[in-house]
């Protein structure tokens, strides 16, 4: 007797869950895959941009950041654990790749004819930080110390400008001696005119900074194998923002 064997085809229908909005960066800072998503939250620039895409393309990162003309400026990416790469005008950036952290931008005329200067070594997790979140910068040394110089530091509202220079004092026995203070080029003033308290001038590579005398306190410590010029960056950026938390301006000051 003859078997007759049916043959049933199973179909099975993948659910694909859309979200409603998708930061990328907390995906690759926890080493996942980002979803799909109607938008997405990136960074350019330590900038937050809402985009309806899940691909642009270099131009167009560049554009929504207001560099323009775009072909002036190189674009990098930030990828999880440290790696930076670049992203051509007309290369495609998806945001639902694995791993991409931010992006950031590099005034391509501002070095032209000249190097940065690297006259000193700093210790590979600082030059990590330093490739990934700052345009240009420097190690400089002088009869009076070796220094980090940064530029286009971004400032919060209230100074009337919206960057600076800034230079960082490295400490004989860094990374175990504790980094401390901030240097400023050109001097910030409040624009409500309200006085910055505790600034002195300081002559580094030929020019007069401002030393803002900011120190960690005992609740705060320097922790030895944890802050680094990193974590004091982010603290030099809290002592911009503290100037007014502690004396608000009497009126909104413009950017």
């Amino acid at each position: 007797m003859d078997k007759h064997i049916e043959h049933t085809d199973v179909v099975i229908i993948e659910e694909i869950i859309i979200l409603k909005v998708v930061n990328i960066h907390v995906y690759a800072r926890a080493g996942q895959k980002p979803p799909k998503a109607e938008k997405y939250e990136i960074q350019i620039d330590r900038i937050e941009y809402l985009v309806d895409k899940e691909h642009m393309t270099g131009r167009e990162l560049l554009t929504l950041a207001g560099k323009l003309p775009v072909e002036r400026f190189q674009l990098n990416q930030k990828l999880h654990k440290g790696k930076v790469e670049k992203i051509g005008l007309d290369q495609v950036v998806c945001f639902t790749d694995p791993g991409v952290e931010k992006f950031m931008t590099v005034p391509l005329d501002q070095t032209e004819g000249k190097l940065p200067r690297r006259q000193f070594t700093l210790p590979e997790e600082d030059l990590e930080a330093l490739n990934t979140n700052c345009a240009i910068w420097e190690t400089v040394s002088e009869g009076n110390g070796q220094w980090v110089l940064i530029d286009e530091f971004p400032l919060p509202n209230g100074y009337g400008v919206q960057t600076a220079t800034i230079a960082i004092k490295i400490e004989p026995g860094y990374p175990r001696t504790q980094l401390d203070m901030v240097y400023v080029y050109p001097p910030l003033q409040r624009a409500d005119n309200q006085p910055i308290n505790a600034l002195c001038g300081q002559m580094i590579d030929g020019k007069m900074f401002q030393r803002w005398s900011r120190h960690r306190t005992g609740e705060n410590p320097w922790r030895d194998g944890e802050d680094n010029l990193s974590t004091h960056l982010l603290l030099v950026s809290f002592w911009f923002e503290q100037e007014f938390q502690k004396r608000p301006a009497p009126y909104a000051v413009p950017a």
